[in-house]
C-alpha cells in the first residue's frame, strides 16, 4: 500500500458531507411531490389546504421547483456548501410554514416535518448556526399561530402546543449537533489511526524491501501472501503471481513449513532449520485470535559467513595493531640499550644496561604468554568445587613465591560456596586480580580482602577489594578494553583476559565503585544439577 497523504483522507470527508446534502435534496424532492400528489385527491380526507387550497398548492408547486433547482445545484455543486444548506432549511422553513398555515395551523401536524431539515442542519453545522435554524423556525411557527388567532379564530391556548413543538426543534437540532460533533471526533481519531497506520504499512513495505534476507509471509494453506525481492533472489524463483502457494516458490521450503505446522509446539517456537549449505530458515508464527500462518524468514548462511569474516578480520586487524603498538617500545628500549652497551666500558653502566635489556625481554615475554591466555577460554573443563575450601591454597600459592606475607590477604568466605568453574581459570583470574590488588594496596595486613557469599539465585558471589587509591572516574570505563593500563610496566591484557575467561566459565567479572581502594566483584554462574 502506498503512503497516502493527509489531503487523501480529507478529500473523502468532504465528500461524504456533500452526499449526505444530495440525499437530504432527493427527500425534499420527494416530499414536494407528494404534496402535489396528495393535494387533490386525498385533500378532503387529509385536510391539505383545507384553509387556503390556492396557498397550499401554489406553495407546494414552488417548494417542488425549488428543491428540484436545489438538487440540481448539489449535483454539480455550483455554490459553496454552507450557503447550499442554508438555503434548503431556510426554504423548508418558509415552505412548512406556509402550508401549515392553509392546512389549519398546528393542527395539521405538518409543523412536525421541520424537525427532519433541523435534523440535517444539526448534523452540518456547528456554533451559532446551529441555534440560527431552530430560533428561526421556532419564530415561524409562533408567527404563524399568532396570525391563525388572529385571522382564523385558532384557540389561544393552542401556545402551548405550538412551544412545545419549539422546544423540540431545539432539542432536536441540539441533539444532532452533539452526535455529529461525536461522530466527528470519532472521524479525525480512525482519520488520524488511518494516517499511522498507513505510515507504519509503508515503512514496513520498505523494510521489509530492501532486507537482505529473504522474507515471505505464508498462511496456514501454504499460500504466499507477501514477499520481497531478497526471497526471489534467493530461492532462485520467478516473479510470481499474487496469493501462490509457497511450493511453487521452493518446494523444499514448503515441506519445511508443512512439517513445522504438523509440531504441536508450531505457533510457539521459532525453529532455525538449516537447509544445505545456503540457507538459514526461521519460522515466526502469526497468532492473533487463532493461527493464521507464518513469516517465514529466508538467510544467506554466505552473507552470515562472510559478514564473520569481516568481523574476525577487523578484530584480527585492531589486535595486532594493538600488539605492534605494545611491541614496540621494549624493542626500541632494546635497541637502544644494546647500541649503548657496544660502546660502554664501565662494569656498573654494562650491568644496569643488560638489567634493561633483561627487563624489557620479560615484559615481552608477559605480553606473549598474556596473548596466549586468550586461546584458553575456548577449553574451559567446568567443575564443581568449594570455594572456600580452594581459596585459601590459592592465595598461599600467590604470596609465596614473591616473598609477600599471607597476612596482607583476609579471607571472609562462607562456608561453604560451591561455584562450577575450570580450576586452572579460577587461579589464573585469582591471580591477575590479587596482582592488581597487591600492586596498588598500602601492603599492611588487611589490605587485601576477599569477601565470597550467596547471592540471589544461588549465585556465588566473591570480592576482591584493597586499600589502595582506587580508580579514577574516567578509567573505570576503559578497565576491561585489551591493552589499557594505568601502570606503564603492565601489558593491559590481565583485566580482559580475566573476564574473557569468567565469560567462558559462565561468570561475570565487573568493577564495583567503593568509598576507598578498588573492588572486582564475580558473580559466578548457577551450579549444574550433576
Amino acid at each position: 500500500m502506498p503512503f497516502m497523504p493527509t489531503s487523501a483522507f480529507v478529500a473523502p470527508a468532504q465528500e461524504r458531507l456533500w452526499r449526505s446534502l444530495y440525499f437530504y435534496s432527493v427527500y425534499r424532492l420527494i416530499l414536494g411531490g407528494v404534496f402535489l400528489f396528495l393535494f387533490y385527491p386525498f385533500s378532503n380526507e387529509l385536510w391539505l389546504g383545507g384553509n387556503n387550497p390556492p396557498l397550499f398548492f401554489w406553495t407546494s408547486l414552488g417548494y417542488f421547483v425549488l428543491a428540484l433547482i436545489s438538487l440540481w445545484l448539489v449535483r454539480w455543486r455550483q455554490f459553496d456548501f454552507d450557503g447550499q444548506l442554508a438555503f434548503q432549511v431556510v426554504a423548508d422553513i418558509v415552505g412548512v410554514t406556509l402550508l401549515s398555515n392553509a392546512s389549519g395551523g398546528i393542527g395539521s401536524g405538518l409543523g412536525v416535518l421541520l424537525l427532519v431539515s433541523l435534523a440535517a442542519a444539526g448534523l452540518f453545522t456547528r456554533g451559532r448556526a446551529m441555534l440560527f435554524y431552530p430560533a428561526l423556525a421556532s419564530i415561524a411557527s409562533l408567527m404563524q399561530h399568532g396570525y391563525a388567532v388572529l385571522y382564523s379564530n385558532l384557540l389561544p391556548e393552542l401556545f402551548m402546543q405550538v412551544g412545545l413543538l419549539c422546544l423540540a426543534y431545539f432539542a432536536v437540532s441540539g441533539l444532532a449537533a452533539t452526535l455529529a460533533r461525536y461522530a466527528q471526533a470519532s472521524e479525525e481519531l480512525a482519520l488520524q489511526r488511518g494516517i499511522d497506520l498507513a505510515s507504519m504499512a509503508e515503512a514496513n513495505r520498505l523494510l521489509i524491501h530492501d532486507l537482505p534476507d529473504g522474507v515471505l509471509v505464508v498462511d496456514r494453506s501454504g499460500r504466499v501472501r507477501q514477499s520481497n525481492p531478497s526471497a526471489a533472489r534467493l530461492l532462485g524463483a520467478t516473479a510470481q503471481a499474487d496469493d501462490a502457494l509457497l511450493e511453487q516458490w521452493h518446494p523444499g521450503l514448503a515441506e519445511r513449513y508443512q512439517h513445522w505446522l504438523a509440531q504441536p509446539e508450531a505457533t510457539t517456537a521459532e525453529p532455525l532449520i538449516e537447509m544445505g549449505d545456503e540457507w538459514l530458515v526461521r519460522f515466526l508464527p502469526v497468532v492473533r485470535d487463532g493461527f493464521w500462518g507464518a513469516v517465514v524468514v529466508v538467510e544467506d548462511r554466505r552473507r552470515v559467513y562472510d559478514q564473520a569474516q569481516q568481523l574476525k578480520l577487523a578484530a584480527l586487524g585492531r589486535l595486532t595493531a594493538s600488539i605492534a603498538h605494545e611491541v614496540r617500545n621494549p624493542l626500541s628500549s632494546i635497541s637502544y640499550a644494546s647500541e649503548l652497551l657496544r660502546e660502554e666500558k664501565r662494569k656498573e653502566s654494562r650491568d644496569r644496561l643488560l638489567q634493561l635489556i633483561l627487563s624489557n625481554v620479560a615484559r615481552l615475554n608477559r605480553l606473549v604468554q598474556d596473548i596466549m591466555q586468550l586461546n584458553r577460554r575456548d577449553r574451559a573443563q567446568q567443575e564443581s568445587f568449594d570455594l572456600a575450601v580452594q581459596l585459601p591454597g590459592v592465595i598461599e600459592e600467590f604470596a609465596q613465591p614473591g616473598g609477600v606475607s599471607s597476612a596482607i590477604f583476609v579471607c571472609e568466605v562462607a562456608h561453604p560456596l560451591p561455584v562450577c568453574f575450570d580450576r586452572g581459570h579460577l587461579e589464573q583470574v585469582l591471580w591477575n586480580l590479587c596482582g592488581n590488588a597487591l600492586r596498588y594496596c598500602h601492603k599492611q595486613p588487611g589490605s587485601v580482602l576477599l569477601r565470597g557469599w550467596v547471592g540471589e539465585g544461588g549465585r556465588s558471589v566473591l570480592e576482591i577489594a584493597d586499600d589502595g587509591p582506587g580508580i579514577d572516574a574516567g578509567a573505570q570505563s576503559h578497565l576491561f578494553e585489551p591493552f589499557f593500563t594505568t601502570n606503564a610496566a603492565g601489558t593491559g591484557l590481565g583485566l580482559y583476559i580475566s573476564r574473557e575467561l569468567c565469560e567462558a566459565n559462565g561468570a561475570r567479572l565487573e568493577y564495583q565503585p567503593a568509598e576507598a581502594g578498588a573492588c572486582f566483584r564475580i558473580t559466578f554462574g548457577e551450579m549444574n544439577e550433576s
